[in-house]
């Protein structure tokens, strides 16, 4: 399958448009050989960015016993500073060092592609010891290059600070605050832009207030956004929510997750119509515009 590729930012590395996140093989409890199955069939098909996180339960280990035999076909990407409690932070020199090298095991890698900091704060940057710790990481071969995971101030800050490689970040048709005011300021600095929850977690789906509460903030919003296109045919909504993001200037690759073998070829699928028309992402913007809430902020 051709997968549009597009070069990361000044990294030198050029990614699927349509990357793999590895957050719902690890918190949904995904079988070892299903996830087998799904990583082998999207690297045959195009696929060519892994991303996981240590602080998602078993997911490295998952990606390391399946795919890392592979390691020549795709850039693998980890993110540090949360462990096995992700509400707890753990950004200390030491703390983020342990981390990275906890997730090389668990990849069974000697180097990944990229290091991120995972939601670290303005207060947490400004002390720089997390930022060393990466910087010395990648002095070591530990990693090619590192990033910053995360939104709003927080990551102007980081931006700013000149010391990362890339940025990922939420960007979705709920979920537009980087659009203007993170994204262009990566991009002016040559950083790779990472497009996180790039379909809204699908959360239009729910009839109503979903339990998990990392959907609802989300489904909130779009109950108030009424975007026409939710509320027909489910394929076709993932279709746009997918292409709007793709569209926004700056994005290079955008991170989706699943559970289901297959569904990373049927996502792949709906972006080889095209990208969306310029009148239809200039809707959803001035549509955003219209309706949205000054508090709606990027989320983490």
């Amino acid at each position: 399958m051709s997968m549009e590729k597009r070069m990361l930012g000044n990294t030198g590395m050029e990614v699927s448009v349509l990357g793999f996140g590895g957050a719902e093989i690890g918190f949904e409890g995904v079988a070892l050989e299903d996830v087998e199955r799904m990583l082998s069939a999207a690297l045959d098909q195009g696929l060519n960015v892994i991303d996981t996180a240590e602080c998602y339960m078993n997911s490295e280990e998952l990606i390391g016993k399946t795919v890392s035999h592979r390691r020549n076909d795709f850039f693998l990407f980890t993110k540090c500073g949360h462990g096995a409690d992700y509400t707890k932070g753990e950004w200390s020199y030491d703390e983020v060092t342990a981390s990275i090298n906890r997730s090389l095991k668990r990849l069974r890698v000697e180097c990944v592609d990229l290091v991120q900091l995972h939601s670290c704060d303005e207060a947490t940057l400004r002390k720089g010891e997390a930022i060393r710790a990466l910087q010395d990481a990648k002095e070591q071969g530990k990693t090619r290059f590192i990033g910053y995971s995360g939104d709003h101030t927080d990551a102007i800050y980081a931006i700013e600070t000149g010391a990362f490689d890339t940025l990922q970040t939420s960007v979705n048709i709920a979920d537009q605050e980087s659009i203007e005011i993170t994204i262009p300021k990566a991009t002016a600095k040559g950083m790779g832009v990472i497009a996180k929850r790039p379909i809204a977690n699908a959360a239009w789906r729910y009839d109503s207030l979903p339990s998990n509460s990392y959907h609802e903030d989300y489904w909130k919003r779009l109950e108030e956004l009424k975007y026409d296109f939710l509320k027909g045919d489910m394929e076709h909504a993932v279709e746009v929510a997918l292409k709007f993001t793709l569209a926004v200037p700056g994005v290079h690759t955008a991170i989706v997750g699943t559970t289901k073998p297959g569904r990373w070829k049927t996502n792949a699928n709906l972006l080889a119509s095209g990208p969306i028309s310029k009148s239809k992402f200039e809707s959803i913007r001035n549509h955003w515009d219209k309706v949205s809430n000054p508090n709606w902020v990027g989320q983490v």
